[in-house]
């Protein structure tokens, strides 16, 4: 699978209603459901702000809108479309203005997914990198020499919470992380343990 580096967009004008579709990279549903909303904000003039995602490993957590647009002509073309382009962690939006002329169910679904089609054509991709996350709990006299190695792994510290230790959530490439629990073991003589996530 692959995932968009950037976002990107693309315009379409079918009998003079415009369709803006844009694809943005998102990790989780919850990113993509915010981003619709300011989406919606943005193009508060718009009839119809559509829209479909694609998120997880496999793309297997799906969703889609046709907000507002008759049952069937607007969302599920749009997800078809991204479901087709092998790309994951997405969100594509098509925002419709409407231009006085009713398109009929035939040419909405062709509309929305000319749209999709150009945008996703206009995304640059990247191969989705697995990640694993895991926790660390380290002694503070151990917590600089630590955390320089996690960046030296490639490594990213998502949380830090200092208290009698300190508290590490953070995520790293699947390939690294077996090198990574050997590095933290040996550099705290077995004191510290990264504890992986399923």
């Amino acid at each position: 699978m692959t995932v968009p580096s950037r976002p990107a967009s693309f315009s379409l004008e079918v009998k003079k209603s415009r369709f803006l579709a844009e694809v943005f990279p998102v990790s989780s549903q919850e990113e993509a459901r915010a981003l619709i909303k300011s989406q919606k904000e943005r193009y508060a003039d718009a009839r119809h702000v559509v829209h479909a995602f694609a998120v997880g490993e496999s793309g297997g957590i799906l969703g889609c809108s046709d907000d507002g647009e008759p049952s069937g002509t607007a969302g599920r073309p749009v997800l078809e479309v991204l479901k087709g382009s092998g790309l994951t962690n997405s969100l594509l939006t098509v925002t419709r203005w409407f231009g006085g002329t009713l398109l009929g169910t035939g040419g909405l679904v062709k509309a929305y997914s000319e749209a999709a089609k150009g945008a996703l054509a206009a995304t640059e991709r990247e191969e989705l990198v697995k990640t694993r996350n895991f926790s660390l709990d380290v002694p503070w006299e151990l917590h600089e020499r630590i955390r320089r190695e996690l960046v030296r792994l490639g490594a990213e510290v998502l949380t830090e919470r200092f208290d009698t230790a300190v508290s590490l959530n953070c995520r790293i490439r699947e390939s690294a992380a077996e090198e990574l629990a050997r590095s933290v073991a040996d550099l705290a003589s077995g004191r510290v343990t990264a504890a992986f996530e399923d």
